[in-house]
């Protein structure tokens, strides 16, 4: 059953009320998407440097950019961060971010902010097929994402489609392909593949051999290589090239509320997110995903950013909105 804004919205509030903070009344709120510990280091960093105060409330994408909306100009939010673009979108096309100030954004390659300069991207992470080295060769591995679809595949692919970041993916699927090719590849890939709930699952499940591949993110295997290997050790990470939709490159995004009566803390916040030392701290944390400030690069063995070849999606033209209705339609949600 399709949940309506509003109750995404009433649903959500709960959660991010009871969600731990830090600060006081005078503290900046961030309504956060992203990871929770992740931004919590960064938020103590900030503070550390510039004396403001931060209030993370914590929850996910798209039922947080949902409450943005419900709340309109009342929300107590300051900023909000995401962990994939098309929520950032939402709230854009609402109309209640303000501009960045062009040092805030200046840093981030124009690939991965909007147009607007409403908001701006400050990490990322690839697409990648997780494959169990057991099962399948390297040569067997199709060369586009599409190509999951294929029968050949049928019973031998998963994904976890409920979540953010595989419906980002699908999002540059129907900006790259449109919307009938979209939804042939997402009535595919359901008949062909076996649905799990998070990207660490998938990654288990390949890596135990209940499937051959998977689609997830590429910080996931990274992660668990940097810690034991337990859940990767007989996988491998395949990368999708020559702009082809498996080879998108998602973007956490960063925005100052217009409603905000502390646009200056906003704004200093969303500097720090995008300048040398807070995306050399994003860089040096357990996270592993890509900063997208071009002075800042991650440490091996993690495949370079440099090398990867996404497909030429700007942020402003992911449509999050009609990828819900066509999953839904499909069955996914």
């Amino acid at each position: 059953m399709k949940r309506t804004p509003a109750l995404l919205a009433l649903t959500l509030a709960a959660t991010l009320f009871a969600s731990g903070c830090s600060g006081g009344d005078d503290a900046l709120v961030v309504y956060n998407a992203q990871h929770e510990e992740l931004i919590t280091d960064l938020a103590a960093s900030f503070t550390e440097e510039t004396g403001i105060e931060v209030e993370l409330r914590n929850g996910k994408d798209l039922e947080m950019a949902a409450q943005l909306v419900a709340e309109g100009d009342a929300s107590p939010a300051d900023v909000f961060l995401t962990e994939n673009s098309p929520a950032m979108a939402q709230v854009e096309r609402a109309g209640l971010f303000a501009e960045l100030p062009q040092e805030a954004v200046a840093p981030i390659p124009d690939m991965y902010r909007p147009r607007t300069g409403l908001w701006t991207g400050f990490v990322a992470r690839s697409t990648v097929l997780a494959y169990n080295t057991d099962l399948v060769t390297e040569d067997e591995l199709p060369d586009s994402i599409l190509d999951l679809a294929d029968p050949e595949w049928a019973g031998r692919i998963s994904f976890s489609p409920t979540g953010a970041d595989f419906q980002a993916i699908v999002a540059a699927v129907l900006e790259l392909e449109g919307e009938q090719a979209t939804r042939d590849w997402l009535e595919g890939i359901k008949a062909n593949g076996t649905v799990y709930d998070g990207n660490n699952v998938v990654l288990e499940a390949v890596n135990s051999g209940q499937s051959e591949v998977g689609v997830i993110y590429h910080y996931y295997w990274y992660r668990d290589q940097a810690e034991a290997g337990e859940v990767s050790d007989h996988s491998a990470l395949h990368f999708f090239g020559d702009q082809d939709p498996g080879a998108f490159v998602s973007v956490s995004g960063a925005g100052v509320l217009a409603s905000s009566d502390r646009q200056q803390d906003a704004e200093a916040f969303i500097s720090y997110l995008t300048s040398t030392a807070g995306q050399q701290e994003l860089a040096d944390s357990y996270a592993l995903e890509y900063p997208l400030n071009p002075e800042v690069r991650l440490d091996p063995p993690v495949q370079p950013f440099a090398e990867l070849e996404p497909p030429q999606v700007n942020v402003s033209d992911l449509d999050g909105e009609t990828v819900i209705d066509l999953m839904t339609e499909v069955g996914f949600l």
